[in-house]
């Protein structure tokens, strides 16, 4: 039951947090000076440091620029009862032009995404960086 919770809430508390104040986003500033992990209609890849996690997501929309957006995103390090990361991996790529809900197979924290513009449906494809840890309890336990 608390694992449900935490899968319900976790995204909302990770909304909620990228909306409101400055989250921990290493040296990156929030003036006219962003620093995004791309530019308009190129592809990108981006991964936390060992051990960290997405916390928040920032985009920016410019429907001149090919209906695209820029990115940035902000890691911390996972909470200390959940161990060390003991595996990680690339989900399947989710296609671009298509609807999709995506989540982390295998119980797995999100740590990275990469993506890729496609002009023909000014849309991405995306594809998740999961990595799961060793203390984290299987969807079934208690």
């Amino acid at each position: 039951m608390n694992l449900i919770l935490l899968c319900v809430f976790l995204p909302l508390v990770t909304v909620a947090w990228g909306q409101y104040g400055d989250y921990y986003y290493g040296p990156y500033n929030y003036g006219d000076n962003d620093e995004w992990v791309n530019v308009y209609r190129q592809g990108f890849n981006f991964q936390c440091p060992h051990g960290q996690v997405i916390v928040a997501v920032r985009s920016v929309f410019n429907k001149k620029e090919g209906s695209d957006r820029l990115w940035n995103y902000a890691c911390m390090p996972a909470a200390q009862s959940l161990g060390e990361p003991t595996e990680c991996w690339w989900e399947e790529i989710n296609r671009a032009g298509t609807e999709w809900y995506q989540t982390c197979s295998n119980n797995g924290l999100v740590a990275g995404f990469q993506s890729q513009y496609f002009p023909s449906v000014l849309d991405r494809e995306w594809q998740f960086y999961c990595c799961r840890y060793s203390r984290r309890c299987p969807y079934s336990c208690w």
